[in-house]
């Protein structure tokens, strides 16, 4: 990767998991009702044709990892854990009710804060729970985060007996001095006995994270924590950019000098040689930072055409309606977006009001859903075309003259009614969705909003 591009086009980006993005919603124009009225008009349109997915946030965890940007609560007080699942629980027969009718649930993820922080019967009971107000559909995929310090034998078999096949594990990094750094110590033979038990029970794909630009972190750290993956061999890996972003109130991202971590150089060297090596093996790339193997079905749905990305990531299958329940979750209906209270507190309150714990949101316009179009696109297929009227768009001229420049320089090609993002462009992506984000373009923030694409 020429030193000279990464300098150049290494700006500060969205991650694009929506479009559009958080901090350009219109909350003057959303409200609760017209939430509600969006998602239920998403499940009616959707429903019974591909079901529902499920984000469900457990924002607990023993300790502060530095690296991590999402929306935790710290303790070790495990007595918390009964009152959130009834909360969760309570907010699901909220939404149920305003559904009207059974939905068929075909994805549901627990994220957190470390969902494995939960006992393996409270998990249980919040799976069951959910499972008795909607259907499964039958080609669902459940999945769960797992620390592989606390994910036993027991949590991996209780999920497994309530539906799960798929889990991701939390590696990072395998180097004692960066684990010491992001406050993540974790050796390589807990993510070993982790990884072993879960496919010894029968799980199907067992993922594995991996993040360069660690503080500390040298192109020989990379390199080994690859190697030692290797041994392991995952159904699939998420290697992405470590996103410094210590502006974000209480994540903790302000254990360590920003001149401890790695140049952009270096991070792009990092991530092109992890790619090598993960290639040697029968990885291949699936959209933006992700890999699989040729079996997982992530890499057949990218084959297939049908890769999605949502707040969940990239997905193996599309779900035009997606509810987020506990604090900070975000749904999307398609047409708007909303996102749960920040605070245990405040989510615990409007919920015992009868309410939805909605604090924000946006409702899509006809322009926003025609960039959005675009922009996943580009994001799961690295391609986007506007041969049709529906498609197109007013300031789409403008949009390309912006593109002209990462043409000559070789990142994608464009002809008369689409464009296609070249290989060596790949890296690029998140920056040549920034020209189709009109909002963005029209008000530049005048703060750091994102982490750096590069």
């Amino acid at each position: 990767m020429s030193s000279k591009l990464v300098n150049k086009y290494n700006v500060a980006g969205p991650r694009y998991t929506s479009y559009p993005t958080v901090p350009y919603w219109d909350d003057s124009t959303f409200s609760l009702n017209k939430w509600k009225a969006s998602l239920k008009k998403s499940f009616e349109e959707s429903n019974e044709k591909e079901g529902i997915s499920l984000y469900i946030h457990l924002p607990f965890c023993e300790s502060l990892c530095t690296f991590c940007g999402c929306n935790k609560r710290i303790t070790k007080r495990h007595e918390v854990e009964s009152p959130y699942i009834n909360a969760v629980l309570k907010e699901w027969r909220l939404y149920c009710e305003l559904l009207g009718e059974k939905p068929k649930i075909k994805e549901l993820h627990l994220g957190g804060g470390t969902p494995t922080f939960f006992s393996p019967a409270n998990l249980t009971q919040l799976i069951k729970g959910i499972i008795e107000k909607g259907s499964v559909a039958d080609d669902h995929e459940f999945s769960f985060e797992g620390h592989p310090n606390n994910t036993t034998k027991e949590h991996l078999q209780a999920l497994y007996d309530v539906g799960f096949r798929r889990v991701s594990f939390g590696v990072q990094d395998y180097n004692l001095t960066v684990q010491k750094a992001i406050h993540r110590v974790q050796p390589f033979e807990n993510v070993k006995r982790a990884t072993e038990q879960a496919r010894d029970i029968g799980y199907t794909s067992v993922g594995h994270d991996i993040i360069f630009g660690l503080p500390f972190q040298t192109l020989e750290h990379v390199k080994h924590t690859i190697l030692k993956t290797k041994e392991l061999l995952p159904d699939r890996l998420a290697f992405y950019s470590y996103a410094h972003v210590p502006w974000i109130k209480g994540n903790g991202q302000r254990g360590f000098d920003e001149s401890d971590l790695p140049s952009p150089e270096l991070k792009r060297e990092q991530y092109e040689t992890g790619k090598e090596l993960l290639a040697e093996v029968g990885y291949r790339e699936i959209g933006m930072d992700h890999f699989a193997l040729t079996s997982d079905s992530l890499y057949q749905s990218m084959i297939e055409g049908e890769l999605h990305r949502n707040f969940m990531g990239y997905t193996a299958s599309k779900t035009q309606a997606m509810i987020g329940l506990g604090v900070s979750s975000i749904s999307d209906s398609w047409y708007g977006f909303a996102q749960n209270v920040k605070k245990i507190e405040d989510y615990y309150r409007l919920l015992s009001e009868g309410l939805l714990p909605v604090y924000r949101g946006h409702i899509l316009n006809k322009e926003d859903l025609i960039i959005r179009k675009h922009i996943l696109n580009l994001m799961c297929q690295f391609k986007t075309s506007w041969n049709n009227d529906y498609l197109y768009f007013e300031e789409l001229p403008q949009v390309l003259q912006k593109l002209q420049e990462m043409e000559v320089d070789g990142l994608l090609k464009i002809n008369s009614n689409r464009i296609a993002v070249t290989t060596k462009g790949y890296p690029f992506v998140r920056n040549i969705c920034m020209a189709f984000d009109l909002l963005l373009q029209r008000k530049k923030p005048e703060t750091q909003l994102f982490s750096m694409t590069i």
